[in-house]
This record gives C-alpha cells, sequence and structure tokens, in this order.
C-alpha cells in the first residue's frame, strides 16, 4: 500500500517518517509550503499544530489530489455540502471554518423587541441566508472527520474512541457563534464500569457550562452525539438512552419524542432489519440543563449508520456498502446534509478506480415516486457509462480498480492524520 509523501525543503518524506516532525517544524509559520506528492508535481499544503505538527489541506486545492489520498475532496456538487459552502459554511482558512446554524446556542432573556412603524417604507429588506441544521452540522462533523469515507485498513478498528477522537478533532476547527465547536461538543467516551466515576467526573466538567448560563441567558446549550440506544416512558417524559453513557439519560417531552418517532420510524426500525450486520442509529441532541445535572433536549437530529459507522441514506444502501467492503475498496458515501432528497447524489464514490472518483447509484423499489425518479435522472445525467443497481435484481459487478494505486489506503500515512488506534 502506498503511504503519503511530503516534499519539504528539497527532501521527500514518508508520512511515516520519523523525522517529519522536525522537518515540519522548520517550515512551520514560514512562507515555506510542503508539497503533498500524491500526484505528480506535487499538491501545497498547509502545517498547523495541535500537539504535534499536522499537515493539512489548503481551502480550494481538494480536487487536486489523487482520489485515494487522504487530503482528497470531491466537489462539492456530488453532495448536500455543495449548497452550503460559501454561505452557511465559509472557510476562512485551513484552521478555521465558520458555520451558521439555524438553531441557537442559548436562549436569551431580554426585553421584548420594539414595535415598527405601521406606515412607511422598511429602512431595509433582507434576503435570507442559508443556515445549518442540526442535521447538517452531524454530517458537517462527520465528513470533516473523515468517517464518511472507509478503506481497508479500518475493517474493525473504527471503536467508540476512535468516533470520539475524530469528531472532537473535527469540531476543533470550527466556529460557531463566537466560539469553537469542540467547546460545545460532547461525545461519550468509552465507558467501563471500573472507571465510571472518573468518567461521570470528566463529563460533568465538560457540561458545566450548562449550568453557568451567565447574564441574560436563560440557558446554554450544547450538542451530545453517540450511538442511540432506546427510549423509555417515565412520569417526566421520555427517556432517551445513549450506548457509552449508561447511567446518564437525557430527556424529551413525550409530544417532541413523538413526533421525533414519526419523523425517523424508518431510521429506527432499520435497526431490527433481517440482516446478518444490524445497522446502528447515530443522534446529535442539542440539550439544556432543565435542572442541576439533568439534562433535555431541546431539538434532535438521528442518522443510521452501518455496524462500522459508515452514515447510510437508507437500508438499501447497506448490501452495497458492505459489498465494497468485502472487495476490498476505497470508498466515501456522500452525505445529504440540508439538501431536500439525497436521490440526486451518488450513495458512493469510489475512489480506487482509473479517471477518478467514480459514482455508483442505488435505486429501491421502495423509494418514493419522486426520489425514484431523481434518481433516474441523476443516472441518465451520469452517462451511459454509469453504474446503477436496482436492488430488486442482482447487483452489477463493480468498476475495476486502477492499475496503480491499486489499494493506495490510508493504512500508513492516512493514519497519520486519521489514525484509527485500538480503543484503550
Amino acid at each position: 500500500m502506498d503511504v503519503t509523501k511530503y516534499f519539504i525543503k528539497g527532501r521527500t518524506l514518508l508520512a511515516t517518517d520519523a523525522n517529519l516532525q522536525d522537518a515540519l517544524g522548520r517550515v512551520y509559520q514560514t512562507s515555506e509550503r510542503p508539497r503533498c506528492m500524491c500526484v505528480q508535481g506535487g499538491v501545497e499544503m498547509y502545517v498547523a499544530k495541535h500537539g504535534e505538527f499536522v499537515v493539512k489541506r489548503m481551502p480550494g486545492t481538494g480536487d487536486m489530489h489523487h482520489p485515494t489520498c487522504q487530503s482528497f475532496e470531491p466537489e462539492a456538487g456530488v453532495s448536500g455540502l455543495g449548497e452550503l459552502v460559501g454561505e452557511a459554511i465559509v472557510e476562512h482558512t485551513p484552521d478555521l471554518v465558520e458555520i451558521r446554524t439555524d438553531f441557537p446556542f442559548s436562549r436569551v432573556s431580554g426585553k421584548p423587541l420594539p414595535r415598527g412603524e405601521a406606515n412607511g417604507e422598511p429602512p431595509a429588506i433582507n434576503a435570507p441566508r442559508k443556515k445549518m441544521s442540526l442535521r447538517a452540522v452531524l454530517h458537517f462533523l462527520y465528513h470533516r472527520a473523515g468517517l464518511n469515507r472507509w478503506y481497508p485498513a479500518m475493517e474493525g478498528k473504527r471503536s467508540q474512541g476512535v468516533i470520539k477522537k475524530y469528531l472532537e478533532l473535527a469540531a476543533g476547527g470550527v466556529s460557531l457563534k463566537g466560539e469553537t465547536l469542540d467547546k460545545r461538543l460532547y461525545v461519550p467516551e468509552p465507558f467501563r464500569v471500573a472507571e465510571k466515576d472518573e468518567i461521570g467526573e470528566r463529563r460533568r466538567r465538560k457540561l458545566s457550562m450548562l449550568l453557568s448560563p451567565g447574564d441574560d441567558v436563560a440557558y446554554k446549550m450544547a450538542i451530545v452525539i453517540g450511538q442511540f440506544n432506546g427510549v423509555e416512558q417515565t412520569a417526566y417524559g421520555r427517556k432517551l438512552l445513549v450506548k457509552h453513557m449508561p447511567d446518564v439519560p437525557l430527556y424529551m417531552e413525550n409530544k417532541a419524542w413523538e413526533r421525533a418517532e414519526r419523523a425517523y420510524a424508518t431510521t429506527l426500525q432499520a435497526r431490527d432489519a433481517d440482516v446478518d450486520r444490524k445497522p446502528m442509529v447515530v443522534m446529535a441532541a442539542l440539550i439544556y440543563a432543565k435542572r442541576e445535572h439533568i439534562y433535555q433536549i431541546d431539538s434532535l437530529s438521528m442518522m443510521l449508520v452501518s455496524d462500522q459507522w459508515i452514515p447510510l441514506e437508507g437500508l438499501h444502501e447497506l448490501p452495497l456498502i458492505e459489498a465494497l467492503q468485502a472487495h476490498g475498496r476505497s470508498f466515501l458515501k456522500p452525505l445529504r446534509f440540508d439538501s431536500k432528497s439525497g436521490a440526486c447524489f451518488p450513495n458512493a464514490l469510489l475512489l480506487d478506480t482509473e479517471g477518478g472518483p467514480f459514482p455508483l447509484h442505488v435505486i429501491s423499489a421502495f423509494l418514493d415516486p419522486k426520489e425514484q425518479s431523481a434518481k433516474e435522472k441523476a443516472i441518465q445525467a451520469a452517462g451511459e457509462e454509469a453504474w446503477s443497481w436496482h436492488t430488486d435484481r442482482p447487483m452489477p459487478d463493480l468498476p475495476q480498480r486502477a492499475a496503480s494505486r491499486a489499494q493506495a489506503t490510508a493504512s500508513g500515512d492516512h493514519q497519520r492524520s486519521h489514525r484509527v488506534p485500538e480503543e484503550q
């Protein structure tokens, strides 16, 4: 398997080279830039420091990298990301991305708004700007963390500890409402009964900002991302259980949960599907402290994922995802973000084919007629060589791998910036 090479000050170093940190330190905060040598001539990179030096992609250069390179980024239009970039998502530097959301991170107790004049022209007409929903934020963090990508070397190594690490790293460079998102994000750490007290103390310390809202703020909010593990009825509303947080449920009003249950019915039912490897549900919950250390859900979003944490638009994608894994393929799963439909996007992008990313489309007989029509149009637009699979028929052969870089995965260098360590 190929390992990423960087060209720094006249030398070519592997990403696994013990001297790489020293080399990056010499160009850090200088005008010189390392080059990723995944393609002929290389692509300029950026050096950041997060404890150790990290090589990052320069803004706007993602599609210049080889598709199997860790820094490759397909065109934004192959997912719902394209509708948000430049408006709801603004990349200022490789280290700072600003996002704008349609939900608040606090409830403010203030004076009522003054009444406007009954007559006369308004001082200005404001055009609405796109903002991200909680689902889009979940998809953005997943995308930024690289968790919607798959390389064969990742098989069996995506534990709760790995998911937590990379979601938190992804949130660290995201600015939202004046602060970095990692300060308001909690992802449960792997739960161990023997360490229950220590884990609880770290969780309370992380969520302590919910207990001190400050002046003119009714309450602050945080985002919890974790695996949905069931719901129970209580005298105080529904109690949602999060895996790796067995001692701390999240409460939700009965009517709010009933709406969520209807909205995510197919996602929740998919956990009981007649398949060998059961999918899971990841939820993002916007929470606040209703009372001391009692966490209430303000809003909720859910996402179906495979047992390897790969996002799924629905169960119809699961056989394709598992076939790609079984054949040792490298691929990316485009995410919907806030797009009204995911049918116009590929269900997967193969990254190891000749000529660049290759879109794969899945058509389920159970899709809504409008979704089926949108998918058919997307396949027609892709041309005669488009790969598509109707789930009521045998799956066609997958496109062939490229003759070179056939399995240029992130098993070595990719793991440096997206390492998949074993859960401790």
